[in-house]
């Protein structure tokens, strides 16, 4: 039942020491508002860890050529391993658990791509069909590169919306127009586009047609391939398995990992994922700490109260008052304290979080920082349970106080 009149008290006292409950409830509201930002600000950490991942697959690996540093069978050191479509067919048909594969041939380097009157510089990158699933780029007008592409050498690309945008004006559609492409006319087959970092600013065109145009008979320089989730938890065993196919076949010894490089996304992505989970823990330690010594302060502050009004406890008790009427009213003081500082500091944390979020304040691994609903709420609750028990032990001090021994103290 609500009591008027205790609550009149309340605010009494809190109205006859008001620098003193100021500094008390900024103590509590300082924790809470530190718990916050530190909880967004992990949160900011893991948003941005995903963000780089999943631009990509997550569930990957990448091979690329490399340089053997063993001896092996005879063959001295220093050989060059060059990947080949075979060797892409071989990890594809050989290799279980693979989901999508992909193979690149001078995927990087840079071209004046032209239209008409148009030019601009973009990067030119041969692939197989399934590196859309790979990228986890989204085709918005007509198709990615495919099958038939790739085993007919056809001169077709997939542009990306920024190159659409360059060479295309006053919106005129690109789809089967030709572009040119470091002298050689491609036909455009399809429009993406690409979440990842970068990952727009490109162009797709058949591999094998790269291999043809840039004499690079059947060589590739890496092979992506993603994993199915039967595969996940074993990716380190498929990447044994794809080394050693790779070293039967090009003759390297399987221990020599500079023979053919080999990058492990998935196992890199847990790995990652894990250390932020072990951050965030730090972080909630670093910010429970902080907010107990507020909750200390509060229970300071309610021991003084206490011993401060000794003697007008004594005469409650003389004239009948509970025990546990003196208990609660010095707990529903210690609870109204930090509820609402705790309140106040929760609700800034928010706002200077959301404030982050509006000026744009993002790094390669840091992005919206937020603290979600069932994060606010248990903070809540934190401060309803940290205030009763800051105002619990003087009051059950209070309520031990004999009458005549109180009205004798001053």
């Amino acid at each position: 039942m609500f009591d008027i009149d205790k609550w009149q008290e309340i605010f009494g006292t809190i109205s006859k020491n008001k620098l003193r409950t100021f500094l008390t409830a900024f103590s509590v509201a300082w924790g809470i508002f530190v718990l916050i930002i530190l909880l967004g600000a992990g949160k900011g950490l893991r948003n941005g860890a995903e963000k780089q991942f999943m631009s990509d697959a997550v569930n990957s690996l990448n091979v690329e050529s490399g340089e053997t540093t063993m001896p092996y069978n005879g063959l001295k050191p220093g050989r060059t391993i060059q990947l080949t479509n075979e060797d892409f067919n071989l990890i594809k048909e050989k290799i279980n658990h693979i989901e999508y594969s992909s193979a690149s041939y001078r995927g990087r380097s840079a071209n004046v791509l032209s239209y008409k009157n148009e030019h601009a510089a973009f990067t030119v990158r041969p692939v197989m069909p399934d590196h859309c699933f790979l990228e986890n780029a989204q085709t918005l007008e007509g198709r990615f590169i495919n099958q038939i592409d790739i085993r007919e050498y056809r001169k077709v690309c997939t542009i990306s919306v920024p190159v659409k945008e360059a060479l295309f004006k006053n919106e005129e559609d690109p789809l089967n127009k030709f572009i040119d492409v470091g002298g050689i006319p491609f036909k455009v087959v399809g429009v993406f586009t690409d979440p990842g970092n970068g990952d727009n600013n490109r162009i797709y065109i058949p591999v094998t047609t790269a291999q043809r145009a840039y004499n690079g008979k059947n060589n590739i320089d890496n092979i992506w391939s993603s994993i199915d989730k039967g595969g996940l938890e074993n990716s380190e065993a498929i990447v044994n398995n794809v080394r050693t196919i790779l070293a039967a076949k090009h003759n390297f010894n399987p221990a020599d990992i500079s023979a053919i490089r080999i990058e492990n996304w998935s196992d890199n992505y847990v790995r990652i994922m894990n250390m932020l989970d072990g951050i965030k823990i730090f972080i909630w330690i670093i910010g429970i700490f902080t907010l107990i010594a507020g909750v200390v302060g509060v229970s300071n502050i309610m021991m003084i109260i206490v011993k401060e009004r000794t003697k007008e406890i004594g005469i409650r008790k003389a004239i009948g008052a509970t025990p546990s009427s003196i208990v609660m009213l010095i707990v529903q003081e210690a609870i109204f304290i930090t509820a609402i500082a705790g309140y106040v500091g929760l609700v800034i944390g928010v706002g200077v979080l959301q404030l982050i979020n509006m000026a744009g304040v993002e790094g390669d691994f840091f992005h919206r920082p937020e603290v979600d609903f069932n994060v606010a709420i248990s903070a809540t609750l934190l401060i309803i349970v940290s205030g009763a028990l800051a105002g619990l032990f003087p009051a059950l001090k209070a309520a031990k106080v004999q009458p005549v021994e109180a009205l004798r103290s001053e």
